[in-house]
């Protein structure tokens, strides 16, 4: 069931992409592009986006389980660390040369786009690497080993 339930979520996700014209580089590199031809239409998305999650959000966090009977979890680290900076600058060093985040490189990937097949790839090594990373670091430090609420 919960593959299920993830499936739809993704189809979901990814039509919205789709519609929103999100899965297209050009438009997300647009956003990018603040001193040239600056398209605003991915943070009307990205506003959309926030608009409709906070409510539902804002009722999960008080709730123990989800909706399927799963345990919901969320992070109990909330402080920006040096491990958070450097992951949000690779990934925004990666949007910004490839145009494409990781939502839209399935979609592209599924379409047999060779842009979104080489993105996948390296989405999936750079989410290895992290993990290698992360089982080092936790052998030194083990409270990083997990960051949610589940004890």
């Amino acid at each position: 069931m919960n593959v299920f339930i993830a499936a739809i979520s993704g189809i979901i996700f990814g039509l919205g992409l789709i519609i929103a014209g999100m899965a297209n580089p050009t438009k997300v590199l647009a956003f990018l592009d603040l001193f040239g031809a600056w398209d605003p239409s991915l943070a009307l998305v990205m506003a959309g986006a926030i608009g409709i999650a906070i409510l539902p959000f804002t009722i999960l966090k008080k709730k123990t389980l989800a909706w399927s009977g799963q345990p919901l979890r969320f992070p109990k680290k909330t402080d920006i660390d040096g491990r958070l900076i450097v992951g949000s600058l690779l990934f925004g060093i990666g949007w910004g040369i490839a145009g494409i985040c990781p939502g839209p490189s399935i979609i592209l990937l599924g379409a047999g786009i060779a842009k979104g097949a080489g993105f996948v790839l390296t989405m999936c090594l750079g989410m290895w690497l992290a993990d290698r990373f992360n089982q080092i670091t936790a052998r030194r430090n083990p409270s990083q080993i997990n960051d949610y609420n589940d004890d």
